[in-house]
């Protein structure tokens, strides 16, 4: 009988610790300190911060309740004052052995299929893009063909000042008209790189001689970082770019510009080119700074 009670008060005050506990988290704690700014980027992020925030949840819930039952048992089942030898052993509770056998099971389960049902949402194809994107990865910058328009913006390698922070006329920027359904192809014209725009909460490898794909609609204007998020040499640290989404007229008037530049005209290749981008050589550093502020 005490024990019953015992289990129920522990059970009442791990509910009572964990609503209190959840109660008092601040906004960026409820989602999981998920990079600043990532909360409604684009149409797919509300559903990766609710896989990533429940899974967390359900984790610690298990947490709770696992290191509660330990400390239970520590305490229900030791030695007494007065009592020699070791405590009453237990063993072959067929009823708990087979609830920590199914449980794990059926939670694995339950991540695997909310997981991929996420996976799949994110990696549906957008049958008529209004926007369509081909993003160059190269050691160490970025190209970036704005296809429909048959243009392009060359990048340099990301340069750095003397406390190590990116110079900004030297960063390769990607524009994006937001809330227009959007088609980035991925490519690579030399090692796996990765493209990553942290705050959209997802990345995809770029692999030489595959076109690898990502399908999103930017929901937020504003700025956004970008890395390559694979190791992929001596200056994988200096390969970053921005994602900057405007409104429909910023970017027209950005592709304008573009066009207005016979250097920018046509679509880059991929073909492999080992001194594409280094500053003072075909693309120079005060080049990418005016394409990256014109528009």
């Amino acid at each position: 009988m005490r024990s019953r009670r015992s289990m129920k008060i522990a059970a009442v005050s791990l509910t009572a610790i964990a609503g209190l506990t959840l109660a008092g988290c601040t906004p960026e704690q409820q989602r999981g300190f998920l990079p600043e700014g990532s909360e409604g980027a684009t149409n797919h992020t509300p559903d990766i911060t609710g896989l990533w925030t429940t899974s967390w949840i359900i984790l610690l819930i298990v947490g709770l309740i696992a290191w509660g039952l330990v400390a239970w048992a520590a305490v229900a089942y030791r030695r007494r004052r007065g009592e020699t030898g070791a405590p009453v052993q237990l063993r072959y509770n067929m009823p708990i052995e087979t609830l920590f056998t199914v449980l794990p099971v059926v939670l694995i389960i339950g991540f695997f299929a909310f997981t991929a049902k996420t996976m799949s949402d994110i990696e549906h194809p957008i049958a008529n893009p209004e926007n369509k994107v081909e993003v160059i990865a190269k050691r160490w910058a970025w190209d970036f063909n704005y296809t429909k328009e048959n243009v392009h913006f060359s990048g340099v390698q990301v340069q750095t000042d003397s406390s190590g922070s990116p110079v900004a006329k030297t960063m390769p920027v990607l524009y994006l008209p937001v809330n227009k359904t959007t088609e980035i192809a991925l490519e690579s014209r030399d090692v796996i790189h990765s493209f990553w725009v942290v705050e959209y909460l997802y990345k995809k490898d770029m692999i030489p001689g595959k076109t690898n794909y990502m399908y999103l609609t930017p929901t937020k204007t504003g700025t956004f970082t970008g890395k390559c998020a694979e190791l992929c040499g001596e200056y994988h640290s200096n390969m970053l770019f921005e994602v900057r989404v405007v409104e429909q007229v910023e970017y027209d008037a950005y592709i304008a510009g573009l066009k207005s530049n016979p250097d920018n005209q046509g679509l880059l290749t991929t073909d492999y080119n080992p001194n594409q981008n280094l500053p003072g050589n075909s693309v120079s550093e005060d080049k990418a700074h005016d394409e990256s502020s014109e528009g």
